[in-house]
């Protein structure tokens, strides 16, 4: 168990569904890599991680449900997709 209660199995499937919210809404993606640290300032999980080799990211995850709530983009960050501007793609 890490620290906010969900075992391994959890996080690499929330990890999965974090991967492809990227890969579905986003262009130009081809390597996802993740960071071992999921604490949230206000509880529950944050995956947080690198798209193509630099551009960080960190998505609030709703764990109940395995969605993404949320995705925070930093610098270089790939562009969303045209199609997944208004409502994201799954």
């Amino acid at each position: 168990m890490n620290t906010r209660g969900y075992d391994e199995k959890t996080i690499e499937i929330a990890k999965e569904v974090v991967e492809n919210y990227i890969r579905s809404n986003y262009e130009d993606v081809k390597k996802v890599e993740f960071i071992e640290d999921y604490s949230h300032p206000m509880g529950g999980v944050m995956i947080r991680g690198t798209v193509n080799d630099g551009a960080g990211f960190s998505a609030d995850m709703d764990m109940e449900n395995l969605e993404v709530v949320s995705l925070g983009e930093k610098s270089g960050f790939p562009q969303r997709k045209e199609e997944c501007k208004e409502k994201s793609c799954d």
